[in-house]
């Protein structure tokens, strides 16, 4: 009997670390999707690049210097809409709306927006994104 109490309490216990593990990987997402979306609004985009993947952050550097987006570019609005954690908890996908425009077009464009992130070194970072203004950049 005492036994089957231990076998069930550590059951019980590993279910729990489990669910803690992902909600705790969820929660570190979050601010990482938020300030990513936060500093490209905001043309911040050096420490943007700090949010992708190392091996394309130089490409997106050169691409916001070749577009002029410091100039150019103007985001303005974003909304995250759905996040969803692989199994492991390793990947993320995010959907955002997010509304921008790039001059010499005045008109605002609004689109969906989808990233992916990874779990690596400890640390969410974007690998994809497809649609929006950056549509391409990250294949």
């Amino acid at each position: 009997m005492i036994r089957l109490l231990a076998l069930l309490f550590a059951l019980a216990l590993s279910g729990g670390c489990a669910h803690t593990k992902k909600k705790s990987d969820l929660e570190a997402l979050r601010p990482v999707v938020e300030s990513f979306h936060q500093r490209v609004r905001w043309k911040d985009y050096r420490i943007a690049a700090r949010y992708i993947i190392p091996e394309r952050r130089q490409d997106f550097e050169k691409a916001r210097r070749e577009r002029q987006d410091e100039r150019d570019l103007s985001i303005t609005d974003y909304e995250i809409e759905e996040v969803q954690l692989d199994e492991k908890g390793e990947r993320a996908t995010v959907t955002s709306r997010i509304k921008w425009m790039r001059l010499p077009s005045v008109s605002e464009q609004s689109d969906t927006v989808t990233s992916e992130f990874i779990f690596r070194d400890g640390k969410w970072l974007l690998e994809r994104q497809l649609g929006g203004p950056f549509d391409g950049e990250l294949p």
